[in-house]
């Protein structure tokens, strides 16, 4: 295991994850934070395909998705979405590094639901496919350009004739905000406290 990996999940491991209380009003969740290490360590961001009924479609995001009644916990969630959307079975590839605090959204409009990050690391030379229709193509990102003070920005959000400006995060052509950008914003910080 990468040096740098090992640090992390040394980390990870120790401290708990914060929960969110369940109710009956909350399904569950969960998404996988896929490190690959290379020259410097990569993560994978999807972009979600176009659906009408999709709350978070065309955006970038994690892969994962609902907790299904087959799936054990959440973890089992986040493995099983990551290998339908993407191809990567995280059962067979993958190295657990442990759970981020868990989130939920924060806009009304979207469904209430609890999300349970998990970041996993695979190997150098795997390659994820958007296996899935509701999955538009996977893109491995250095975490360094996500973390360069010139990718944060603003962006303005349209619904329901009024307009925010949002914090947001921009690879590319690409644009990372709300929920991705706040699981991101806590990954960055655990990396921060242990010197990645």
């Amino acid at each position: 295991m990468n040096d740098r990996i090992r640090v992390l999940q040394q980390v990870l491991l120790a401290r708990p994850p914060a929960q969110i209380v369940r109710d009956s009003s909350r399904r569950e969740a969960a998404v996988a934070l896929l490190l690959r290490p290379r020259a410097e360590l990569e993560l994978l961001l999807i972009k979600r395909a176009v659906h009408d009924r999709d709350p978070w479609s065309g955006h970038m995001a994690l892969p994962g998705g609902r907790r299904s009644t087959g799936d054990v916990d959440l973890r089992a969630t986040a493995y099983r979405e990551t290998e339908e959307e993407i191809g990567i079975a995280l059962a067979d590839h993958g190295e657990y590094l442990g759970a981020l605090d868990e989130v939920a959204p924060v806009a009304p409009r979207l469904p209430p639901l609890i999300i349970a990050p998990f970041v996993v690391a695979v190997p150098e030379a795997i390659e994820a496919l958007a296996s899935s229709h509701e999955v538009e193509f996977a893109v491995w990102v250095p975490l360094s350009a996500l973390r360069d003070p010139g990718a944060a920005g603003e962006m303005l959000f349209h619904f329901e004739g009024e307009s925010r400006s949002l914090p947001s995060l921009h690879y590319g052509e690409h644009v990372i905000w709300g929920l991705t950008l706040r699981i991101l914003n806590q990954f960055f910080e655990v990396l921060q406290s242990v010197g990645i």
